[in-house]
């Protein structure tokens, strides 16, 4: 390239030769690589560690490594570990020289003093931020869950660290009060080791508990102790929650607990640049208590002394992006590697719970029988063979026993009923030969609209003239009913009484203490200022004859996180649940025993090798794609092959989602099962062949450790 001080040569007398120089000389260095500005080829570089390795932000499983890059003299001080940067992926080296390539962000992960990579090394093009938000122990965790899960580093490190906002960088964050006192026991004083829990954590210890809560609104209070108890240790706690709602609940337990200032509230209602600012309160170990949804079990707690998840079974501490973590696995993690305590609680205890308590990994935290008779509600079933009902009843569906209920339950407060679906009527069938309503176009489920419009739920044509394709029949009779059509047939039933809906279109957070109808999906249930003076459980079978190996489990959990809002028996409190008595997860209710119902659940998956007993992974692709990855995947000795199976494709109409097949394509899945201790070799195993497979351009497989729905 030429300098600056050379010049064309002149023609005679500064004319036409002179011009036809120029001109070549403009288009000599028109066509010349030019370096951006950013791009710092040739500055001088660092002096003691020139070298900056660099994890990419470009989340493909056959690049899940380290890239080395040189660090100009000008950003020897603001590279260091952990701080943002962005670099050029991809170029060539010409005729000596780096080329081309595009900018990408990353993160500096460590300064060395040469690199192993003998060619040139592309400088650091930005230095971001010199904020440094991904610290070794951060960085050691997501390396730890990427192994887990078969996936690629930079797509955890996305999940764990949150986009960058400058102006939350540049405020300051005031520095938290001391260390709090210990809090009283409280409500802890009605399980047999409870006191004890706080005791050890106060002083330091890292007990580990399986916490199966006592019914009623005492349990935020109590976790929000467990939190308090860590802090005054002088450690940092993490608490994860399922949904805002619960969030808020044990925020203002802890405010009430301990004041303002020694812990943030980490959840998306707080809006991009003030999450950010918390998390960097974090980071910066100025705050050590979090509380929060999913992205929390990330947070980057100083001295962390306790981790701790509230129910467990809730699917939304699943993430649905890649690699897919879910959050106990995240916090077990955790726990191990920086030697802290742990506690996993709810109203319910899953499978996976059972299992820990049966490893002795943790202990059962539960109260005495009789602090549990005194605190749940009565249950009473109503079964299929209980059809007597009075004239009123015959316009809400009820039994007469839950319509007994509710008559007496709202001269006292109010009720809460819980249906399984949303909507009006979203499943009908055939009246005559009971075959399910289908849409003639795209064979999608019909149902009924509250204006009395029949219509598909997936591609929303009407269906005007609709016939039984089995029977010839016209006549629908309805397969489920939906929130907004049992609150209609119970405001037609008792007419006097107000009714509320909560679900998914508007979700409550609180009723108050007045005789009202509450009807409400599972999970969107309002709490009842004093408690509900009873609760109807509707529709039993529709969710347990899902076809989910999980199906007992998760409805038993959505009984109880209702009937857990009803007042206790002494009080009044009813729960009429309509399903066959016998069922196992019903007369677990009725006992109200979880803990017994899991580890019951616990041994049938044992025998039958299904986890957590067992470790899995779910293989999805064309037919060819897979066997191909099976074959050259080196799997773990013992490995159960199951399938393949046919994945149905997404209907037309219907948005696609995670784990569809692409339109015009047919996938299928395997599943791959190995026994305790072998999932971290199928994880490599998978991952490896994955690799091998991208490197060659070879069509992807998509690969899921420990998929929930494998029913």
């Amino acid at each position: 390239m030429s300098s600056e001080n050379e010049r064309p040569e002149r023609g005679p007398e500064g004319g036409p030769g002179e011009q036809l120089a120029l001109i070549r000389e403009t288009v000599r260095k028109a066509k010349e690589p030019r370096a951006k500005p950013r791009s710092w080829r040739g500055a001088a570089l660092a002096a003691g560690l020139p070298v900056a390795r660099v994890l990419v932000d470009k989340g493909l499983i056959h690049l899940d490594q380290f890239f080395d890059y040189s660090v100009p003299e000008a950003m020897d001080e603001q590279a260091q570990p952990g701080v943002r940067v962005r670099v050029r992926f991809g170029a060539r080296v010409v005729r000596g020289r780096r080329e081309g390539g595009e900018l990408h962000d990353g993160f500096v992960v460590a300064r060395l003093p040469e690199s192993d990579y003998r060619g040139p090394l592309a400088p650091l093009a930005q230095v971001l931020s010199a904020e440094p938000v991904l610290g070794p122990g951060l960085l050691r965790l997501c390396r730890s869950v990427a192994d887990r899960y078969a996936g690629a580093l930079a797509d955890v490190v996305q999940l764990a660290v949150p986009p960058r906002h400058a102006r939350a960088e540049g405020r300051a964050i005031p520095e938290a009060p001391g260390t709090p006192a210990r809090p009283d026991p409280g409500s802890w004083a009605r399980y047999a080791t409870g006191p004890g829990f706080l005791e050890a954590l106060a002083t330091g210890a890292s007990p580990r508990a399986v916490w199966t809560a006592l019914p009623g609104p005492h349990w935020p209070d109590e976790l929000a102790r467990a939190l308090a108890a860590t802090l005054a240790s002088g450690r940092g706690a993490l608490a994860v929650l399922p949904d805002g709602r619960a969030v808020a609940r044990v925020d203002a337990a802890l405010t009430a607990l301990l004041g303002d200032g020694h812990h943030v509230v980490l959840t998306a209602d707080s809006g991009p640049e003030e999450r950010y600012r918390r998390w960097l309160a974090v980071n910066r170990g100025t705050v050590r208590g979090v509380i929060g949804t999913r992205a929390a079990m990330f947070a980057p707690v100083t001295d962390l002394g306790l981790v701790a998840l509230w129910d467990d079974g809730d699917s939304s501490h699943a993430e649905p992006h890649a690699p897919q973590p879910h959050a106990r696995d995240v916090l077990l993690l955790r726990a191990t590697d920086e030697h802290a305590a742990f506690l996993l609680g709810g109203l319910s205890v899953t499978a996976e719970g059972a299992q820990l308590v049966d490893s002795r990994w943790a202990l059962p935290l539960t109260a005495p029988r009789e602090q549990v008779r005194a605190a749940a509600p009565l249950v009473r079933t109503v079964g299929d063979g209980d059809q007597a009902r009075d004239p009123a009843a015959r316009a809400a569906r009820l039994p007469s026993l839950a319509w007994q209920v509710t008559r007496d339950a709202l001269l006292r407060g109010p009720v809460l009923v819980q249906v399984p679906r949303r909507g009006y009527v979203p499943r009908l069938a055939c009246e005559r030969c009971r075959e399910a309503a289908r849409c003639a176009r795209c064979a999608g489920p019909l149902e009924l609209t509250e204006s009395g419009v029949l219509h598909c739920a997936w591609c929303g044509r009407p269906e005007a003239a609709w016939h039984c394709r089995e029977c010839a029949g016209n006549r629908l009779r309805a397969q489920v009913v939906g929130a907004r059509r049992t609150a209609d047939e119970l405001g037609r039933a008792f007419p006097t009484v107000p009714v509320r809906t909560s679900g998914r279109e508007a979700v409550l957070a609180r009723v108050p203490d007045q005789p009202a109808l509450v009807i409400s999906t599972p999970g969107a249930e309002p709490v009842a200022e004093g408690g509900y003076a009873a609760a109807l459980l509707l529709d039993g079978w529709a969710l347990l004859n899902r076809p989910d190996l999980r199906a007992g489990e998760e409805t038993l959990r959505r009984w109880l996180t209702a009937a857990a809002l009803v007042r206790p028996a002494a009080e009044g409190g009813t729960v009429a649940v309509l399903a066959e008595p016998g069922l196992r997860p019903v007369q677990a209710l009725v006992r109200w025993d979880p803990a017994g119902y899991a580890v019951r659940e616990l041994a049938e998956r044992a025998e039958l090798g299904f986890p957590p007993v067992s470790r899995m992974a779910s293989v999805t692709g064309t037919a060819a794609a897979v066997t191909d990855l099976l074959e050259h995947a080196q799997l773990p000795e013992g490995t159960d092959r199951l399938g393949p199976v046919p994945v149905p494709a997404a209907p037309p109409g219907r948005p696609r989602r995670m784990g569809d097949p692409p339109p015009g394509e047919v996938w299928e899945r395997v599943l791959l099962r190995v026994p305790p201790g072998n999932g971290g070799a199928l994880a490599a195993a998978l991952k490896t062949a994955q690799v091998a497979r991208m490197a060659r351009n070879f069509e992807p497989v998509r690969v899921r450790m420990d998929p929930p729905d494998i029913g």
